[in-house]
């Protein structure tokens, strides 16, 4: 999955995404955003607004 659109995704297709890459190809949100050359502030304030936070100790969106 493509995730150079994430600003403009529907935000429910994206914590999907995201939280699929972290278990299945990346240790952190940091590695994920760095990878793939994401700006963290700016995805993790996406999907807050949709009420999502990252859990560290569990690398996945909440």
């Amino acid at each position: 999955m493509d995730l150079s659109n994430y600003q403009k995704m529907d935000v429910f297709i994206l914590f999907s995404c995201v939280n699929m890459k972290l278990r299945d190809e990346y240790t952190s949100l940091t590695d994920l955003c760095k990878s793939l050359d994401l700006d963290i502030d700016t995805l993790k304030d996406r999907l807050k607004q949709a009420g999502f936070e990252y859990d560290e100790a569990q690398n996945q969106f909440k």
